[in-house]
């Protein structure tokens, strides 16, 4: 009963949620992923960590997959590379059972996941202010 209410919670905010409501959605279940895998694999729970690997890979590759490179050409680009980056880096996670490319991942994208933190709020409100 309660997976069905919480399944419900999340169908009804992804629902609501502006774009960038989801877009931090996404930062930090991957946050949540990186250091539940780099808990798992320091505790020898490699079967665990790996599939929060593969979660963490799956939200890497969907922000990769969002960009629209015909809006912002170079925004774009910059992004590619790091999430290339991170996707790279945890391949090697998940190959090795490592937690110190997880570290790497976590240092590409906490400025990322700052910026953004900062800039949706402030991107609601001033849409908020012009209606």
């Amino acid at each position: 009963m309660l997976g069905k209410a919480a399944q419900r919670y999340n169908q009804v905010r992804a629902n609501t949620s502006t774009p960038g409501e989801l877009l931090l959605a996404l930062y930090d279940g991957l946050f949540r992923f990186l250091n539940g895998a780099k808990v798992c694999f320091e505790n020898k729970q490699d079967a665990r960590g790996r599939e929060l690997v593969s979660k963490a890979r799956a939200i890497v590759s969907e922000l990769l997959l969002a960009l629209d490179h015909k809006v912002a050409p170079e925004l774009c680009a910059n992004l590619s590379a790091v999430y290339d980056f991170a996707l790279s880096r945890l391949s090697d996670a998940n190959r090795e059972a490592k937690a110190a490319p997880l570290d790497d991942v976590i240092r590409a994208m906490t400025p990322l996941r700052e910026a953004w933190q900062l800039a949706v709020p402030k991107a609601i409100a001033e849409a908020s202010a012009k209606k």
